[in-house]
């Protein structure tokens, strides 16, 4: 299979991976032929890139980092946590705890762990999305990082709940995603506050996870929010799930930004170093994701269009690409680069 743009879909493509809602519910599943109402559909819940399937590229299967009913579980749980924050409950904590467990589980159980699959979502399901690939990307750093995995649990509690607080903000505003006040901008910088005060009450909870919410958007630099900490002051924990958010907050449509692609927001964060963000853990972060995700379409230095069908663990900067041509259906099929051995071949676009 492949990526696409959703405005290059055609009718009959065939949809290679299942969109789900926040809940886990089936919105369209994997193998159905795209009519002209489901691609409609698709650009109305705010879906920008899916995955199709191509023959010439059906051995190119983009794996997640976590399996993905442990995604879709995830999801639904820190949507029911929000909505007992918002209506003054308990969180369901047991849940919540497993569902930390088998993510930590997961990641520790793989040898090698390369970020290489985009994540599919809809304006319905942005805000539990993101907290749980904050939470699987924040985990794998922490992994790299040689934390033990007693660390590995606060941190993964902590990025997925690092925005909990928002419930606590005006639906208006939070909807109003495009065109809002520099009043509210300050207002939606509140949610690290009000997600320190709802989870340091929780005495089930390390208090470091309360940290987390309160300082992941805090800059070595000081000049962060809600409280300017420079360097050390700044837990590290919460510089983990820092760097794991922006990163997702970059490769996904959110608040009226149109998002960028792996490669583009890996020079963005190296950008960052020494501002933001210290050194060290940028550079581990970045040598876990794959700059161009298995199945994205490339332009190479050679004039060749193909697409990215494996990923160099080493150099993820220089994946396997097989080339084809658009108009002859059979040419080039079969020949591949593996940018590793094949030094003098370089991706200079990404098509999709």
């Amino acid at each position: 299979m492949r990526q696409v743009s959703v405005n290059s879909l055609k009718i009959g493509d065939v949809l290679g991976k299942t969109i789900y809602s926040s809940n886990g519910r089936i919105l369209l599943g994997k193998g159905v032929k795209l009519t002209p109402l489901y691609i409609s559909k698709m650009r109305d819940m705010g879906i920008t890139i899916v995955y199709i399937e191509d023959d010439r590229f059906e051995d190119v299967i983009p794996e997640d980092v976590i399996d993905e009913e442990n995604r879709r579980e995830a999801m639904a749980i820190i949507e029911q946590a929000s909505q007992a924050v918002r209506l003054g409950k308990n969180m369901d904590d047991f849940h919540l705890r497993n569902i930390v467990s088998k993510i930590v589980e997961e990641i520790l159980f793989k040898k090698d762990i390369l970020v290489s699959m985009m994540d599919i979502r809809s304006k319905d399901n942005y805000t539990f999305a993101h907290s749980v690939n904050v939470c699987v990307l924040s985990t794998v750093l922490g992994k790299v990082m040689l934390l033990d995995k007693e660390k590995l649990e606060t941190v993964a509690i902590g990025a997925l709940l690092h925005d909990i607080g928002m419930v606590h903000l005006p639906q208006n505003i939070m909807e109003n995603q495009d065109n809002r006040t520099q009043e509210e901008e300050e207002e939606i910088k509140t949610h690290t506050t009000l997600g320190f005060e709802e989870l340091r009450k929780r005495k089930d909870l390390n208090l470091v996870v309360a940290h987390i919410a309160f300082q992941h958007h805090e800059y070595i630099d000081g000049t962060g929010y809600p409280r300017q900490l420079k360097g050390d002051e700044i837990h590290p924990l919460a510089q983990i799930v820092a760097i794991a958010d922006l990163y997702d907050k970059l490769t996904s449509d959110h608040s009226g930004m149109k998002r960028v692609m792996p490669h583009e927001a890996c020079e963005i964060l190296m950008g960052l170093v020494g501002k933001q963000f210290p050194l060290e853990p940028v550079r581990l972060f970045l040598r876990n994701i794959a700059a161009y995700p298995t199945g994205s379409t490339v332009r190479l230095n050679t004039g060749e269009i193909g697409v990215v069908v494996d990923q160099n663990l080493s150099i993820p900067t220089r994946p396997v690409v097989r080339v084809y041509d658009e108009m002859n259906y059979e040419a080039g099929q079969g020949k591949e680069y593996n940018m590793v051995e094949n030094r003098t071949v370089f991706i200079t676009e990404v098509l999709i």
